[in-house]
């Protein structure tokens, strides 16, 4: 099979999974789709190394984590987890109780290491089923290294539905508030301060740091390299400290990226603005379904209890803890559950989902307005508490608790 062909088919591959998920409203995942089909390949006419054919390999996706790590850092800053508080304590408890459920319930059923590698894909997203999927393999667990990034795509299943599900009772709840004449819901943002953060995304200046220079100068080679370099800058410390303390080097990219962004030498979101966002997520995608070609039908089948009580501990432990710590902060249940199950997907779901249940639970311009200011805000700081910021930190600090296989 020809480089060319291969990527040809593996991109289509991509594009059925996204046309799926747009086309139900991404109530099928298209992690999902994406994953079914090459699977199916894999079974059947796809060479084994098809994404390495074309031209992905794990040198290149080593790379391109570095790089959406610290892009991540720079969407986060102190100002907005401040205004955020509610949002990330909850997002938070849920996640604690996560951990407690699988580490109590959980290993009553499953060793040591199946629990440590699931953890950090149920609370996160691609990055931190990327690298537990690595560690696993390193320690030569290959069916938990499979394992990670099944649980990474399988999850979506139980977070969908009952996100939508809450978001549309916690959106009646306001909107019977609201037609009866008790006032606006309150207001977790600011419409203004949503405004200046999409201005900021798409404006094309230079960083503050780099005000002196003209706009012209700011090229897409430029926004790259700087980027590159805190990537760098972080994987530099890490081995500077690893005679006395053991860090994953993404998770200084991340604190990085964000003290790069905060003091001015990083714009906010580089990759997007440097159109190079969609190419490294594409990178990541494929070198996760890469990792599904030592998948059996027998192993898969395997993995179905796993996933079913694993998952189940899961939305159990977000749903207590959150809802615990919803009631003591004045959060409603519903809405302190749907911002605790962003850590099962993360930014676009959240965005998706939030806009799907506005739309649909009313028509008028000005309460849609309302409902946006009301939710759309605490789901996307829940998923970036948790996808982006903890899932990445608890990745690099359970990946090095994997027990080699003897």
């Amino acid at each position: 099979m020809s480089p060319i062909l291969a990527l040809v088919l593996v991109l289509l591959i991509l594009y059925i999974g996204d046309f799926i998920s747009i086309l139900t409203k991404a109530w099928i995942p298209s992690v999902f789709i994406c994953a079914t089909l090459f699977l199916a390949g894999y079974w059947t006419f796809f060479p084994q190394d098809i994404v390495a054919r074309a031209g992905i390999n794990s040198t290149l996706a080593v790379i391109a984590m570095y790089l959406i790590i610290t892009n991540m850092g720079t969407l986060l800053s102190i100002n907005d987890l401040r205004k955020q508080w509610k949002t990330v304590l909850i997002t938070l408890s849920g996640i604690v109780g996560v951990v407690i459920c699988c580490m109590t319930i959980g290993m009553l059923f499953f060793d040591f290491n199946t629990v440590i590698v699931a953890i950090p894909s149920l609370v996160g997203g691609i990055v931190a089923a990327l690298i537990m999927s690595d560690g696993a393999k390193e320690a030569g667990l290959i069916d938990l290294s499979i394992f990670a990034i099944i649980i990474y795509i399988i999850q979506g299943f139980a977070g969908y539905p009952l996100t939508s599900i809450m978001l549309k009772r916690e959106a009646m709840q306001v909107l019977n508030k609201i037609r009866a004449g008790e006032g606006q819901p309150y207001q977790l943002t600011d419409s203004q301060d949503n405004l200046a953060l999409e201005n900021e995304f798409n404006q094309q200046t230079m960083p503050p740091l780099l005000s002196k220079m003209s706009v012209c100068y700011n090229t897409y080679y430029f926004i790259i390299f700087r980027l590159t370099l805190v990537g760098f800058l972080a994987y530099l410390v890490t081995e500077l400290i690893k005679p006395y303390i053991a860090v994953s080097p993404f998770i200084l990219c991340l604190l990085f990226g964000v003290i790069a962004s905060s003091v001015g030498f990083l714009e906010r979101h580089p990759l997007k603005k440097a159109n190079a966002f969609g190419f490294v997520i594409m990178i990541l995608m494929l070198f996760v379904f890469s990792n599904l070609n030592q998948a059996t039908p027998s192993m898969l089948f395997g993995f179905v209890i796993p996933l079913i009580v694993l998952i189940g501990c899961s939305v159990i432990g977000l749903f207590i803890f959150s809802i615990i710590m919803g009631k003591f902060l004045g959060v409603s249940l519903a809405m302190s559950f749907a911002m605790a199950l962003t850590s099962f997907y993360g930014f676009p779901a959240d965005y998706i989902i939030t806009n799907e249940v506005i739309n649909s639970v009313t028509e008028d311009e000005q309460e849609r307005q309302l409902l946006t200011k009301h939710m759309l805000a605490p789901m996307l700081i829940g998923g970036f508490t948790s996808v982006t910021i903890v899932s990445v930190i608890l990745a690099g600090f359970m990946v090095t608790l994997i027990t080699p296989s003897s």
